[in-house]
């Protein structure tokens, strides 16, 4: 018998201190002789100890493997004469470590197994092999499995909840990480409404509708309090204009993802209210020749507000619509062929409304105008062609369309005084 000591110096393959040979051999007629020790391959191979029971000392133990699987027994052989399996954190291939796997399920090495299970290395193109192998392994490869099955619909609202309190915290900032952390959390967010086939079952439950409601709130709150604070600093500071414009940002971040949970509508309801508020403070003579920056920036949420309503997806009834039109469309209008302008006397201004914003825009504002009663297309189309900025946004289609419905329906009205008066004369 071997003292511990003398076993922690036993090495594989050493002739001069073996006890058992292990021959492998496979069909192709390869085969070679590997000098081992009983006390290790019992100890950590069930099949070994089953194996070594009934045999006397210098036994020799013949194992057939295939071609492919030759390699992976030598390794694990190797494997079973380290005092640990940490090893197995380095192996920088999946093919790697699941034949190794495979190997030890077959000798009943529970350890190695266990090792392997909780350190194989993860690849995403990989995982069909992954799957094909572990699944013969039966309870025992249920870690694996849980890593590619689809994640328990509580852990992802109670992971989806967390992002979205952290993604619209008005709080301070959380040291060390200042804005990074919530940055962070709005990325995670819509990672995690992306392209998942089960998130619609959690964007559905009424406790994450309702942290994203409150979030929308704690996130318009903080931008109505940035906006009033603009007139009370000096209108050139940067610090005010920074702040205000991360509001911004985060309103446009919530316009993206509250579509998919259903709640644009809140949104939309919010901006509109807020719209003469808005438009009280960038149209101030102090502002009149600068921030520009922000001026662009809540043209382009205004842009989303409109998309919304103008195609459908947000219902409103008319006098909302109205409101919208009505507020934002003086501003836009007269706002685009200034900053035309400043572009055309500085080639390097930074500020403008690109051509995407600008045909969405034009294109919502066709589709709300369409939509509106009768008299309301007419102020608005009145207003329209009044103006001496008439080319954007271009409402000739909308304009057509209403002569048409306005003549068609006039048509119909003379068509019916018409038939009445005929009836009048045949009694």
């Amino acid at each position: 018998m071997y003292r511990k000591a003398e076993v922690n110096l036993l090495k594989f393959d050493d002739q001069r201190t073996s006890d058992v040979a292990i021959r492998l051999r496979n069909k192709v007629g390869r085969q070679e002789l590997y000098y081992s020790h009983s006390l290790i391959l019992k100890s950590k191979s069930k099949y070994f100890a089953d194996r070594l029971s009934n045999q006397s000392s210098h036994a020799s133990v013949e194992i057939e493997c295939s071609k492919f699987d030759y390699d992976r027994y030598v390794k694990l052989l190797k494997l079973l004469y380290l005092p640990s399996y940490s090893v197995l954190d380095t192996w920088d291939s999946v093919q790697s470590a699941l034949g190794v796997l495979q190997v030890a399920e077959t000798l009943q090495c529970e350890a190695v197994v266990n090792s392997c299970i909780q350190a194989l290395p993860w690849e995403d193109i990989e995982e069909g092999e992954i799957v094909k192998v572990v699944s013969r392994l039966g309870p025992m490869a249920m870690p694996i499995l849980a890593r590619i099955q689809p994640v328990n619909i509580n852990a992802s609202k109670g992971v989806l909840i967390s992002a979205i309190r952290l993604a619209t915290s008005t709080d301070h900032p959380f040291p060390p990480f200042g804005d990074e952390l919530r940055i962070s959390a709005q990325e995670q967010v819509d990672f995690m409404l992306r392209d998942d086939e089960d998130m619609p079952l959690v964007t559905a439950d009424n406790e994450v509708k309702r942290e994203a409601t409150i979030g929308l709130s704690n996130t318009f709150s903080l931008f109505e309090r940035e906006l009033s604070s603009v007139m009370k600093f000096d209108v050139t500071c940067t610090v005010a204009e920074s702040k205000i414009m991360q509001n911004l940002s985060d309103l446009e971040w919530m316009c993206n993802i509250l579509p998919k949970m259903g709640l644009m509508d809140e949104f939309v309801f919010k901006w509109i209210d807020l719209s003469d508020n808005v438009l009280l403070v960038v149209e101030d003579k102090k502002l009149e020749n600068i921030m520009w920056r922000l001026k662009v920036k809540i043209i382009e949420v205004t842009s989303k507000v409109l998309d919304a309503v103008g195609y459908g997806n947000v219902i409103l009834p008319a006098p909302r619509r109205v409101k919208l039109l009505k507020s934002w469309l003086p501003f836009i209008r007269k706002l685009k062929p200034i900053l035309d302008s400043m572009i055309a006397k500085d080639m390097e201004f930074p500020y403008k409304m690109d051509e995407d914003t600008c045909q969405s825009i034009e294109g919502a504002i066709v589709s709300l105008v369409v939509a509106l009663p009768s008299d309301d297309q007419a102020d608005i189309l009145a207003d329209w062609m009044s103006t001496e900025h008439v080319t954007y946004p271009d409402l000739s289609e909308a304009f057509e369309v209403w002569s048409f419905r306005t003549k068609s329906a006039k048509r119909r009205l003379v068509a019916g005084l018409d038939s009445v008066e005929d009836a009048a004369v045949t009694l």
